[in-house]
């Protein structure tokens, strides 16, 4: 059980989110939920306590789409806890077409990539004050589909693609995850704040809800039993509570075999890491958010 353990989620009014929230709240987490939809939020956490009589469950609203959101709900959620037990960065969208968020940034790279960034940098002095406290970001193996990656070009390229070129965008978001965790728990070494990533697996999640034929096929799916977000799900809450990473021998699993992953070239190179974290920064800086 998990008395008294705070927990800040996001993206968990469905998919991976929602079932790692459930089995949460089952566990007895307080859960801080950040979501954009306020009826799916309401309608989550009702879930959420159904399934676990008494649950402790806050709700934060942000745009991750707009960064001045996500700096809003991070110090609203600051100002309210001045101790974080785990941060699970989990919201995502694979975009099939470019879409441009308000600050100009391709909406993949914002939402997958900044908005943790970002959020998480926040957080990290209530983390800090945890004592023991966990960062757990979501990544893919679809990083391994990356294309060329170009710093800092690549934060900032709305260039138009089709449903195929989506492929490596939202690959390349993930691969910027992996480095931004494995940057982030470098950092952190002398803090006892824990940072690691993950791989959930194929789930059927509404990832490509963007796709006309995403409802039909994900009931299809679900009926033959293929693409249970259960399993990925099981990965986060494993890594977000149970033993300590240190004692994993890795900081970036699969759910394939619950084993360590070497990142795709280049997300390994440790310099290229530091400087993605610098330009981020400076991008973020340069926005008026950081």
């Amino acid at each position: 059980m998990l008395p008294d353990r705070l927990i800040v989620l996001t993206g968990a009014t469905h998919g991976l989110g929602r079932v790692a929230a459930l089995e949460l709240a089952r566990r007895g987490a307080r859960l801080a939920l950040v979501a954009r939809d306020r009826d799916k939020a309401e309608r989550t956490r009702a879930e959420l306590r159904a399934a676990a009589p008494g649950a402790s469950v806050d709700l934060h609203f942000a745009d991750l789409t707009r960064l001045a959101e996500v700096r809003r709900v991070g110090e609203e959620i600051a100002a309210k806890h001045a101790r974080i037990d785990v941060l699970i960065n989990n919201a995502g969208v694979h975009g099939f077409a470019q879409r441009v968020t308000p600050d100009g940034l391709p909406e993949m790279i914002a939402v997958n990539y900044l908005a943790p960034w970002l959020l998480t940098r926040i957080l990290l002095p209530a983390l800090t004050a945890a004592g023991r406290a966990r960062v757990v970001t979501v990544a893919s193996e679809a990083s391994r589909r990356h294309g060329t990656l170009s710093l800092p070009a690549d934060l900032t390229d709305t260039r138009p693609f089709t449903a195929r070129g989506s492929s490596a965008i939202y690959g390349k978001s993930k691969l910027l995850d992996i480095m931004f965790s494995l940057e982030l728990a470098r950092r952190l070494e002398a803090t006892g704040v824990e940072a690691v990533c993950l791989d959930p697996g194929f789930n059927v999640t509404g990832l490509g809800r963007d796709l006309w034929f995403a409802a039909p096929l994900e009931r299809v799916l679900r009926a033959l039993k293929i693409g249970d977000p259960a399993r990925g799900a099981g990965l986060i809450v494993e890594l977000a509570v149970g033993t300590s990473i240190a004692d994993r021998d890795g900081r970036y699993f699969t759910v394939k075999g619950r084993r360590a992953l070497t990142p795709a070239p280049p997300g390994g190179d440790g310099a290229l890491q530091r400087r993605l974290w610098a330009e981020t920064e400076a991008l973020l800086v340069r926005l008026g958010v950081w």
